[in-house]
């Protein structure tokens, strides 16, 4: 229950937004959703001393629907961050992706201090990959009388001869971190950071020599994670969030158990989850890695004394190498894996992630050389470690070594990963694992292994909503068809059966505010050539060239949007801007320019675009929505995840795709009304949403914009 003083807190700082901010407008769905998240984190259940954790069935969990406009992050920052300096917890919060973190550390929470007098202390989290290492970074850029890097010689840095450019880029952030000009954060650094050069630098857990490092006290990871302790809010996003939870909780960010979540743009958390449990590897990436390692084995035996340690390494390495040779055998032979005349990357599925017939043996033996050769690596690490202890050994050489060391680590524990997944058999009756091999024939008949769940709402289940003191999840797009089933069964909730579900009244008045308009076709989706002469048909029918406006129109295929392009009516191609073609903040800078020189202009977008581009007023009076968007089950683990529904005697296409497609086409129409000022129009080029019973449920589902024509 929420304590009188709680209640007080939250009602004088909302109270405070108000006196401070004249323009500010309290809304009931703003006030209902602070409410919400108080009362939730308010039923959180405490351990007790000497007892075991409480049983947690989703009491302290809400999740809940705010349509644009209701403002959601002020909400959950004014009663999340009250709340958990009420309750001696800290407030995570996640977004989709590190420019929304950026957009709650400099934009929402600076406000909120500001203009509430809520102290609240906060900081960004990301993960070690996006920080820089000091000691490997000095190492590779120690002065010489040739101006190469130092060290170049360690095969294990790079896979190949860095260039002049690659040398001068990394003096350049060397001189610029030493003279404290840049903090160590790759996203600050002015230029783009080629990956493969970076990976030379980054902080990684492997790698990292931790207290023994000389440049802990200037490390930019270590730094960042130190003030972490000490903030109130930890801003995080949903990679960063499930790489915690994959490693057991309470490693990269504050334990579950301390910590209140508010997840944002939580429609994202499922698919998110999938991708962060599943597990790949190169073939060819192995076999370089492998190659390479004997002679640092032999120069960690000399430094350790671990010579039966380096033995045992050395035998699990050379029976990986074997196995992988014969898997290369059996690839070459493989008939799925043939190159197409058409081209592409060919996959082998693995039906219901079964071990094909006569490879059980060989995935078994795989499995376990990447086990022992991860667990003998593992060995040589930690006697490492205890050398560095001794005084009478060469610090210097030994901290080289065990910076090198830890790349191999990272490697086998990848591959380790991959096949621990590839020989895991599920107990009948429960979700398969898709499992599949891709040939990459563009990068040496190269192969990659796959392996992954189908689903992370166990894993999310376990590792998070049963730890968490307190969670709010929170999009303006939960719910699909009305309900919020998929979002519960997808993320696991639906085992807490304690969850509260809220879905919030818009502030927009879209009876009055826009309109909806079904042109007839003729031309079915299903006709793709057809439906694409109908959309360059109907297309200068719906836009007009002269009134200066922007229009926004959504496609689902690169294919079908680019001979749209093309094949336009002469008067609009100038007007138009190709999602693609141009980075998207230049297609947005132009968008703008046209309208402010009072032209018309007309975005041409895919997915990414109906999701997250905000262009109120004038940007954007007409939406025009090409396709519904329905996802093609060309995906292994989609593939995998509809025959498992099948099986169960379940439709796939109804379950999953139809309310998946649901939310996309809520997001699309949702481009159009930004603000209580806003007007529009939007418009459907597919008569399936007239024809078809799921069309008919999808478009109950979009806002009650008035229907014309």
């Amino acid at each position: 229950m929420l304590t009188d003083l709680e209640k007080t807190a939250i009602r004088d700082h909302y109270r405070a937004i108000s006196e401070n901010l004249p323009q500010f407008r309290p809304r009931a769905a703003q006030r209902q959703m602070i409410a919400a998240v108080a009362n939730a984190f308010s039923r959180s259940k405490t351990r007790a001393e000497g007892e075991e954790p409480p049983k947690r069935e989703g009491e302290s969990i809400a999740v809940i629907e705010g349509p644009t406009g209701v403002g959601k992050s002020l909400s959950y920052l004014l009663a999340g961050g009250i709340m958990a300096q009420t309750r001696g917890k800290r407030l995570i919060v996640s977004s989709a992706t590190v420019a929304l973190q950026e957009q709650l550390v400099h934009r929402d929470l600076p406000f909120l201090v500001e203009k509430s007098g809520l102290q609240l202390s906060f900081a960004l989290a990301k993960g070690r990959g996006r920080y820089l290492c000091p000691y490997k970074l000095y190492q590779l850029t120690q002065n010489n009388a040739q101006g190469t890097l130092a060290g170049f010689e360690r095969p294990v840095l790079w896979e190949s001869k860095p260039t002049s450019s690659d040398i001068d880029t990394l003096r350049q952030i060397a001189d610029a971190f030493a003279e404290r000009r840049f903090n160590g954060d790759r996203d600050t650094w002015p230029e783009k950071i080629p990956d493969p050069l970076w990976q030379q630098i980054t902080n990684d857990r492997h790698g990292c020599l931790k207290a023994a490092c000389p440049n802990r006290a200037e490390c930019p990871f270590y730094l960042a994670r130190d003030t972490l302790e000490t903030v109130d809010v930890v801003v995080a996003n949903h990679d960063l969030l499930l790489s915690d939870i994959a490693m057991g909780g309470g490693v990269i960010l504050p334990a579950p158990e301390n910590s209140f979540y508010c997840i944002d743009e939580a429609h994202h958390l499922a698919k998110k989850a999938v991708s962060r449990f599943a597990a790949e590897h190169s073939l060819n990436q192995a076999l370089w890695t492998l190659d390479k390692l004997p002679p640092l084995l032999d120069k960690i035996s000399g430094l350790t004394g671990k010579g039966d340690i380096a033995a045992l390494a050395d035998e699990a390495a050379g029976s990986l190498l074997d196995s992988l040779n014969e898997w290369q055998f059996h690839l070459n032979g493989e008939p799925a894996l043939d190159l197409p005349e058409d081209g592409g990357d060919p996959v082998w599925l693995w039906e219901d992630g079964q071990i094909p017939d006569g490879l059980g043996l060989l995935v078994s033996n795989t499995a376990a050389a990447a086990r022992a050769l991860l667990h003998n690596l593992s060995r040589l690490n930690d006697a490492l470690s205890a050398a560095r202890r001794e005084k009478e050994q060469d610090s210097t050489l030994i901290d080289h070594t065990a910076a090198d060391f830890g790349f191999f680590i990272a490697r086998a524990e990848q591959t380790a990963d991959v096949w621990e997944l590839l020989a895991t058999c599920p107990p009948e009756g429960s979700e398969p694992l898709a499992k599949w091999i891709e040939r990459r024939p563009n990068d040496k008949n190269d192969y990659l292994f796959h392996a992954s769940p189908i689903s992370g709402a166990a894993m999310l289940a376990s590792g998070l909503w049963r730890r968490a003191a307190g969670a709010v999840l929170t999009s303006a797009t939960l719910r699909s068809l009305g309900s919020f089933d998929l979002l519960l069964r997808q993320t696991g909730l639906v085992w807490l059966p304690d969850t509260e579900t809220l879905a919030l009244d818009s502030p927009f008045n879209f009876a009055e505010q826009g309109e909806l308009y079904i042109p007839p076709l003729s031309a079915s989706p299903k006709q793709p050539a057809e439906h694409t002469d109908a959309v360059i048909e109907w297309l200068p029918k719906l836009i007009s060239a002269t009134e200066p406006v922007g229009t926004l129109v959504l496609f689902t295929s690169r294919k079908q949007m680019n001979e749209t392009a093309m094949r336009l009516n002469a008067d609009y191609l100038p007007l138009v801007l190709v999602q693609g073609e141009i980075p998207k903040a230049a297609l947005l800078e132009r968008h703008r320019d046209a309208l402010a020189a009072g032209r018309a202009s007309i975005i041409f977008g895919l997915d990414s675009f109906a999701e997250g581009l905000d262009l109120p007023g004038e940007a954007c009076v007409h939406v025009v929505i090409v396709k519904l968007p329905f996802s093609m089950p060309d995906n292994p683990i989609e593939k995998t995840q509809n025959r498992w529904i099948e099986k169960r005697g379940g439709n796939p296409f109804i379950e999953v795709t139809v309310p998946e497609a649901g939310i996309k086409l809520i997001q699309a129409a949702g481009r159009l009304i930004r603000t209580e000022s806003d007007y529009g129009r939007v418009t459907i080029l597919d008569n399936r949403v007239l024809t078809q019973r799921y069309g008919r449920q999808l478009l109950a589902c979009l806002p009650p914009f008035k229907r014309i024509g």
